[in-house]
């Protein structure tokens, strides 16, 4: 049994848009932070954003901010991550994480993973 499922990575045009969902499974999913990250060919895996479980604080990486949006709805248990002005550099597999502890997501240690999304971006 997987704890998150993301889903919605895809082949895409530079300039283009996808959006990543990730639904957990946790009854107590409003009290979680979320968050994304990506791991290119040959690199470490590192953080993309991550949203606390209020929703109102959010964490973005500096590639990504202006282009990148994490949201949240509580009702469905699921993550958002929208992707627009996507970059050939973008290219990488995505996954999401959770833990109960805001740090410890923004510091990459969550203590839950997804089995991952690939996203890749054509020039």
């Amino acid at each position: 049994q997987e704890r998150v499922v993301e889903s919605g990575g895809g082949l895409v045009q530079a300039g283009g848009s996808l959006r990543l969902s990730c639904t957990a499974f946790e009854r107590t999913f409003e009290n979680y932070t979320m968050g994304w990250f990506r791991q290119a060919l040959g690199k470490e895996r590192a953080i993309v954003a991550a949203i606390a479980g209020s929703g109102s604080t959010k964490y973005y990486s500096g590639s990504t901010v202006g282009r990148f949006t994490i949201s949240k709805d509580n009702a469905k248990n699921t993550v958002y991550l929208q992707m627009n002005s996507l970059k050939p550099e973008d290219t990488a597999m995505y996954y999401c994480a959770a833990d109960p502890s805001y740090r410890a997501v923004v510091n990459q240690h969550p203590g839950y993973w997804g089995q991952g999304t690939q996203v890749t971006v054509s020039s």
